[in-house]
């Protein structure tokens, strides 16, 4: 798979986005302009950390697998082997879901 071949640096972290609702409940297609901006994703890569002025590495918050809440904005689009990934910082994440 591709992004077992990407490594973020420092603190970034790749994330895939859950896939969009497309039906309701009750089978009625929800038309794509009408679709929340979807703001769950899965950690798929995790950078080795960011660094403090004196050198010492702080480790990320999140790691593989971990299921994340993100900014409703941000983040850059990078699309590996046609699959569509997000690169974000540590810091931007605004929670993380226990499991």
């Amino acid at each position: 798979q591709a992004f077992k071949r990407f490594v973020p640096l420092f603190d970034r972290v790749l994330v895939q986005r859950f896939l969009p609702e497309v039906k309701t409940k009750g089978g009625i297609i929800i038309p794509e302009k009408a679709q929340g901006k979807v703001v769950e994703g899965t950690v798929v890569a995790v950078g080795a950390g960011a660094r403090t002025e004196a050198g010492t590495v702080i480790p990320p918050s999140v790691k593989v697998g971990d299921k994340v809440l993100l900014p409703e904005y941000g983040g850059t689009k990078v699309v590996l082997e046609e699959q569509e990934y997000h690169l974000f910082r540590d810091a931007d994440f605004l929670g993380k879901f226990e499991s």
